[in-house]
């Protein structure tokens, strides 16, 4: 079908080798043989006037001219899935769609493992890909890459639509053998032990009491910096090292390591949770309904004890 000139069908291909960036595997995600995704890129380069792609290796190199054309034809093809192809109504009973989430440790163990047990008996077939922090979250939303995010909000832009999950604390915790933890953490020992601090993403952006600690001209002596929340216990244990981490989450790894929760010296200002989802999803029925079912575990969650003041000793 052509609209100005232009087939349509190429679009699909074009969006395939953007994703892609080879031209076999662009190629067999759409059906098509080698020698016509060849003749694709030939008609794409005459009808827009350039290149769009370069080779390096086995490895297509989109030219300015084709990332300029990628986030408008991806919304274009998602709008036109969303809208025309799958007007459907959604039967989460029946359907096998995988979402895409981004999200941290501390929320796949705390939250989203109540998520996963709920769906496994509302909809036995629906599927999950759990990712890790983006530095680009914004554009992965805008590319339809991702079905939601689960992060702190102050994390989120206001390009999409968000609603909040539950307040969340962080707390210090160290190894029960560490004496200095056997009583108040007192700002002189809080700032001479050594300290494990989750980093997410590769931008040396401040974590959460990272920021709030230079706001306050506060320096610790980080001695391990890793992956995730939940790596932390493992590096503090029969050491005098100690980290901070969501209180949730040091409760869980309370009840199966031997760790102690000690509030900080100073508090440690309460973060909100939230979920944010691609603008034109709003009305997709698969999204709604996941939404849904996020919120109201959340809610539960939210609703349960939760103590507002960390305790010295747990």
């Amino acid at each position: 079908m052509r609209f100005k000139g232009l087939d349509l069908n190429l679009l699909v291909a074009l969006d395939a080798l953007m994703t892609e960036r080879n031209l076999t595997a662009a190629a067999r995600t759409i059906n098509l043989s080698q020698p016509a995704m060849s003749a694709a890129i030939a008609r794409l380069r005459t009808y827009f006037g350039d290149e769009l792609f370069t080779m390096r290796g086995r490895e297509l190199v989109p030219t300015p001219g084709a990332e300029a054309l990628a986030g408008p034809v991806r919304e274009a093809l998602l709008h036109i899935q969303l809208s025309i192809i799958s007007r459907d109504s959604f039967d989460p009973a029946q359907s096998n769609r995988r979402f895409r989430v981004i999200l941290s440790d501390f929320m796949t163990i705390v939250f989203f493992r109540r998520i996963m047990d709920r769906i496994a008996q509302e909809a036995p077939a629906v599927r999950f890909e759990l990712l890790p922090f983006s530095d680009e979250p914004d554009e992965l939303l805008r590319r339809g890459e991702v079905d939601f995010l689960i992060l702190p909000e102050l994390f989120m832009s206001s390009t999409h639509p968000k609603a909040t999950l539950f307040d969340e604390t962080l707390v210090c915790v160290g190894c029960r053998t560490n004496k200095q933890l056997s009583r108040q953490l007192t700002y002189e020992n809080y700032l001479s032990l050594g300290h494990v601090t989750a980093k997410f993403g590769r931008a040396p952006r401040p974590n959460l009491e990272e920021w709030f600690l230079l706001e306050h001209g506060l320096k610790r002596r980080i001695e391990v910096v890793v992956q995730g929340f939940s790596l932390i216990p493992p590096i503090i244990l029969d050491t005098r090292r100690i980290g901070t981490m969501p209180l949730r989450l040091a409760r869980h790894f309370e009840k199966r390591m031997p760790v102690r929760i000690v509030a900080p010296p100073l508090p440690l200002p309460t973060f909100t949770e939230a979920l944010q989802w691609p603008a034109f999803h709003n009305t997709d029925p698969a999204s709604v309904w996941m939404r849904r079912i996020l919120l109201e575990e959340a809610s539960n969650i939210a609703s349960g004890h939760l103590e507002t003041s960390t305790r010295r000793r747990c």
